[in-house]
């Protein structure tokens, strides 16, 4: 067992454990410490606690030390330089007619270097843009491409639910999200109905799929004829949710009905299967 903290930074998507140097600190305090991109003040999350090694990505970097105010008004006048830096990168990068959207700029706490944040389409040459750059503020400059989804995070966004988006508020990490888990949850596959502001698969179809994916092997297959209190009928959709099963039967006079049956009531020899899902499981 080890002791560490746990502290994020602005545009940190997780929290970082970091050796307290047997420092007591307890959560939104302060701290300043060293990561990959410099010397960085984040924000305490979790204090003083023991840990099990294998939880632990050595080195584990100890804290330099607990913020004064002093470094939080530093912090601050870093910070409050963020738009001016991003208005003259944008004019450069319009001088140079490059094909890149500037998300975010950033001093790191000491001043030694700028953080340029972008998204583009492509491989970007950006050499001459550094330099440019460089010649204004006089100070080491890093451009770091960063995908769709981070820039939602740096810039934040509203979900179509009205909530801030699941890669703001609540995902530590990426998971990876496919089109097999809107078919199996019956979701329509219109691509502005499943796309998320980053204009990827919203994130939030992973949160329930476990229970679909085991509803869905339950159910029987689109257009198989299965047997219903009320004689043989065909498979015409699903309601995953209330698990029922949309059939279609041939009533005596020849015309048909569409009725929904529990799936406990449902006799049927085929059944769907993950590998098989396709656009026609959707039950608009």
């Amino acid at each position: 067992m080890e002791t560490v903290i746990s502290v994020k930074f602005r545009n940190g998507q997780k929290a970082l454990y970091f050796d307290p140097l047997d420092i007591e600190f307890k959560e939104n305090d302060n701290v300043i410490v060293e990561t990959i991109k410099g010397m960085e003040m984040g924000c305490v999350v979790g204090g003083n606690k023991e840990v099990e090694e294998k939880e632990i990505v050595r080195p584990l970097k100890p804290v330099i030390r607990k913020a004064t105010a002093d470094d939080v008004e530093t912090n601050n006048k870093n910070l409050s330089e963020r738009n001016s830096i991003i208005a003259a990168v944008n004019e450069k990068v319009t001088k140079h007619s490059m094909a890149i959207k500037i998300v975010d700029a950033e001093y790191t706490f000491d001043r030694n270097k700028i953080i340029v944040y972008f998204t583009a389409h492509s491989r970007i040459d950006f050499r001459e843009l550094v330099r440019d750059i460089a010649a204004i503020y006089r100070v080491r400059i890093e451009l770091r491409q960063i995908y769709e989804r981070d820039d939602i995070r740096i810039r934040g966004a509203l979900a179509v639910c009205g909530r801030p988006c699941c890669c703001i508020a609540q995902s530590q990490e990426y998971e990876k999200v496919g089109i097999k888990m809107a078919k199996v949850q019956c979701v329509s596959l219109n691509p502005s109905k499943i796309s998320g502001c980053c204009g990827k698969l919203m994130c939030c179809l992973r949160y329930e799929y476990p229970y679909y994916q085991e509803v869905f092997k339950k159910m029987p297959k689109i257009n198989s004829e299965a047997m219903t209190p009320s004689g043989n009928g065909v498979v015409v959709g699903h309601n995953m949710l209330k698990q029922e099963v949309k059939m279609r039967i041939t009533t005596e006079d020849g015309g048909c009905e569409y009725r929904y049956f529990p799936l406990e009531k449902i006799i049927s020899k085929h059944f769907q299967t993950i590998e098989s899902a396709s656009d026609e499981m959707i039950d608009e």
